[in-house]
């Protein structure tokens, strides 16, 4: 039997390198995160702003943050489901969700800094191009840094609707339009690069949604009933669905500040020798986990729910 060589030694392993763990898993895009976060020199100690963005399942969520040695520190932060307060029973992912998102925290961020009476953005929603930095104002607008993640910056994407909501609540977020719906290519070969606002704004208005529902009502009344359902339960028709999105937008400019939930209650707990006991007057308890009998009687539960609901509907279309 021949010599074999040694290919790699301990001098190899030595110098490997192991990455961060975000970066394994592939939530971090350290990258684009790094430039992004570097500030200049001459600029010390002043906070680099980003308006991160990330859609998951239910809903977008959004925070303005800004980053220390210390880690990362939220500025103000809100998420689509809000919008149930606003009349908006469902579709919580959709392009007109993110736009309301958007909006949402940019007058919420304004207000927290007390710029939101200077730069009030675009009231009358038409999907125009816009940029807050171009207005005439004393003050300089508040600026931030578009943060999508791991997202595919595809044209059209939903992570661009939170931008344009941004914007149009009176942020200076440096983007160009080229990635919005409506921009495309002309018809006539050797004319420039279009942009059609009117697209734009009826993605923006959810009239794809209000399409898709009118279709449904037609074709197939029982999927209509069953997707739709918190839309029906709230006497919605397709019709009112942009109705509902302009009112939105007005109340989200009335009063953006976030409403703390009334079951959430502070707890001030106090240090007695080596337990921690909560102050005189508050009642604590803590959430116990179920146990494996207890969820699958939930699981039961719910999958009896869901068939006594179809069952109703049915009978409903029979009579």
């Amino acid at each position: 039997m021949g010599w074999v060589k040694v290919q790699k030694n301990n001098a190899y392993y030595k110098r490997i390198q192991t990455k961060y763990r975000r970066r394994r898993t592939g939530h971090t895009d350290y990258q684009a995160r790094r430039r992004m976060v570097t500030q200049d020199k001459n600029k010390y100690n002043a906070p680099k702003y980003r308006l991160v963005c990330r859609i998951t399942n239910k809903r977008f969520i959004t925070q303005i943050v800004y980053t220390t040695i210390l880690g990362d520190k939220v500025l103000t932060q809100a998420t689509s489901t809000e919008l149930e307060k606003l009349d908006i029973p469902s579709g919580y992912t959709n392009y007109a969700a993110g736009y309301l998102t958007g909006l949402m925290i940019a007058r919420r961020a304004l207000k927290k800094l007390g710029l939101d009476g200077d730069f009030e953005g675009v009231t009358d929603v038409q999907g125009e191009e816009f940029h807050i930095e171009d207005e005439e104002n004393e003050r300089r607008p508040f600026k931030v840094i578009y943060d999508v993640g791991t997202a595919r910056t595809c044209v059209g994407h939903r992570v661009w609707s939170v931008l344009k909501g941004a914007v149009d609540g009176g942020l200076y977020i440096p983007h160009k339009i080229r990635k919005f719906t409506g921009y495309g290519e002309p018809e006539e070969r050797g004319m420039e690069y279009s942009y059609d606002a009117g697209a734009h704004l009826e993605r923006i208005m959810g009239t794809h949604v209000q399409e898709y529902m009118e279709m449904l009502q037609e074709e197939d009344q029982e999927r209509y009933k069953v997707q739709f359902a918190k839309l029906i339960e709230a006497d919605i028709e397709p019709d009112a669905i942009e109705d509902m999105y302009r009112d939105a937008m007005e109340k989200i400019r009335e009063e953006p500040a976030f409403e703390r939930d009334e079951r959430t209650v502070k707890i001030e707990n106090k240090i007695m020798g080596n337990k921690v006991v909560p102050s005189q007057g508050d009642s604590y308890t803590r959430n116990r986990k179920m146990s494996y009998k207890q969820r699958k009687d939930r699981v039961k539960q719910k999958i009896q729910s869901a068939q006594a609901r179809m069952q109703g509907a049915m009978a409903d279309d029979d009579e």
